[in-house]
């Protein structure tokens, strides 16, 4: 019986599936913008950078993002650590990074329009592998809504190949 109501929770209804099927998502090449980026990145803004030690970035919680709660759903709380997390990492003129592992306590929830904090550190690199953390406070109250431990591993060391 709890599968049913889980599977039914997940079914999109027909105006969200016939939206969904309309979209026209283009190609891009390296360097662009993309549909995903515009989806789940449009409105964080960088707040404080120490090229690999610290990034912290403010997030507004959109409609877009939200769960049917009404809560800021956790696939974008992993994906915000995945991308945060990553950005500390990053070398410019090195390949980018791959995640390895990414583990996420979820600690608190996040509403619609709340604002948050997402201060990613790095915990340490050696040869091509990365260690960050990432914390997600609500600024307001100040409460941590996930914390992240991310794994990275970048296998080639030398610039980027022009394309």
């Amino acid at each position: 019986m709890e599968m049913r109501k889980v599977n039914k929770s997940l079914e999109l209804t027909q105006d969200e599936s016939e939206s969904v099927s309309q979209l026209v998502i283009p190609a891009t090449r390296y360097g662009e913008s993309s549909f995903y980026d515009a989806f789940a990145l449009r409105g964080i803004r960088l707040d404080r950078v120490e090229p690999g030690v610290l990034v912290v970035c403010s997030f507004k919680v959109p409609p877009r993002l939200t769960d049917r709660s009404g809560n800021l759903a956790n696939g974008a709380i992993a994906n915000l650590v995945d991308i945060v997390g990553a950005a500390v990492a990053y070398v410019p003129g090195l390949s980018m990074n791959v995640s390895v592992d990414i583990s996420i306590s979820y600690m608190s929830t996040a509403k619609l329009h709340d604002e948050l904090e997402i201060t990613s550190r790095m915990l340490g690199r050696v040869g091509g592998c990365s260690g960050t953390i990432v914390i997600l406070r609500n600024k307001t109250t100040g409460e941590i809504i996930a914390e992240g431990r991310h794994s990275l591993f970048r296998s080639h060391v030398g610039p980027i190949p022009k394309l």
